[in-house]
Order: C-alpha cells, then structure tokens, then sequence
C-alpha cells in the first residue's frame, strides 16, 4: 500500500540504557493535580474529579535542548511534570492493574501560553492554542520501571537560571499515577505509546528568551532547555 502523501515520521522519545526508541502514540495531560498549584491557578484543591487535555505526539521535544519562544504570546510559563509512558492500556483498567501498563518515566515540562490559556478560558474554549503548539512538550530520555521501579515519592523541581522556581513532591499528587490511569482509561481507550504528563507543583511562572531551565525527579531524570 502506498499514502497518497507522505507519512508523517514517528514522533519518539529516547529510553536510558537503550539504543530503541519509544514511539509516541498520544498525549494526555492531567490538570491541576498538585493542591498548591490548584490554589495559585485560583482552583479547588479538594480531590474533585480529574481532568485532562491533551497535546498531539509531535509537541513533544524530545531530551530537551532549544525551546523556540512561540509565537502570538508574551506569557509563556514553565510547568515541570512526572511523565508516565505506557506500553499497553485498554478499557476501565482497575486501579490494582494500571501499573502493569507502565513502560518507564520521564522528566517533561508541560509549556504554557498562558496568555492565550486565559483567553480561551473567559471565552470558554479549549485550551489548544494555549497548550498544544510545537515543542510544547520538552521530554526527557525514559527510565524503564524495570529499572526504577514505580516512584510514589521523591522530589520533583525546576530551576531557572539557577534559581528554584518549582520544588514539590510526587506524593503530594493528588490524583496518583495508578488512579489517573485507571479514571483516563474510563474516558478513552489507552494504548501502548501514550504519555501522561501528570500535573505541576506549585510555582509555575514565565519565561523570557535566554532562560536556561534544568527540571529534576529524583529517581527519574532530568530535564534541560533554553529559551531561544
């Protein structure tokens, strides 16, 4: 069989200790899933029902590096994530099975136009424009859960130039990898491929051209971008 155009290439992501690549099928992102960051994004920080948006597979810039400043915004901010990769999924997936879906973890920033978020908000649109354009997505390589096994605790946190500007915990998610999992299978049907970018701790901000950001999960990995 032959494309009438052509195919798009792959979007993957590098895996530690390995040569293989990590095809990327889709991207879910869970919203405000760390309660200090639910209060300074004016929110709820009761464990209310998640919620999720999502970025398409080539957003992702994969081991960081130069992160073009977007255009149409003059308010881009960092959000540093736990990214979780899946190497199988389905349907309603029990909460006591979901981490056996789990390939790996990444560290990921999940990079706003906050601006453009805050118009579609007040207008009541989705959130593409703020959140889904290129290199939307910094990743880093992904740590096999052979290798590290599950984190439920560890610190998660970003510098930029130098300074700490993000410092949280993986157990203060408030919805857990193994519960987001099993409520997003709910909705959609996962796959091998997916990523899940699992929400931000407090203290997201904006960025300016030059910055040099370096995200860290300890036990997971690191993340490095410049802003150019």
């Amino acid at each position: 069989m032959a494309y009438v155009i052509p195919a798009p290439i792959q979007a993957t992501l590098p895996v530690v200790g390995s040569d293989d690549q990590f095809p990327i099928h889709r991207i879910y992102c869970v919203g405000r899933n760390y309660a200090a960051h639910s209060r300074e994004m004016g929110g709820d920080p009761d464990r209310e029902e998640p919620f999720f948006f999502m970025k398409s597979a080539d957003t992702v810039l994969p081991g960081g590096g130069d992160f073009p400043y977007p255009a149409k915004s003059n308010d881009v901010h960092h959000e540093m994530e736990l990214v979780v990769a899946l190497k199988s999924g389905g349907d309603n997936i029990p909460q006591d099975q979901a981490l056996d879906c789990i390939f790996g973890y990444g560290a990921g920033l999940d990079m706003t136009r906050r601006d453009l978020q805050g118009q579609m908000k007040k207008a009541g649109r989705p959130w593409e424009i703020g959140k889904a354009f290129e290199n939307s997505a910094p990743c880093s390589a992904l740590n096999p859960a052979s290798s590290i096994g599950h984190p439920g605790n560890g610190r998660i946190w970003l510098e930029v130039n130098g300074e700490v500007r993000q410092d949280g915990d993986l157990n203060q998610l408030i919805w857990n990898v193994a519960e987001s999992i099993s409520y997003l299978s709910g909705l959609f049907t996962l796959a091998a491929g997916d990523l899940i970018f699992t929400g931000t701790p407090a203290g997201v901000g904006p960025v300016d051209r030059g910055d040099k950001l370096h995200g860290t999960i300890e036990g997971v990995g690191e993340i490095n971008i410049t802003v150019v």
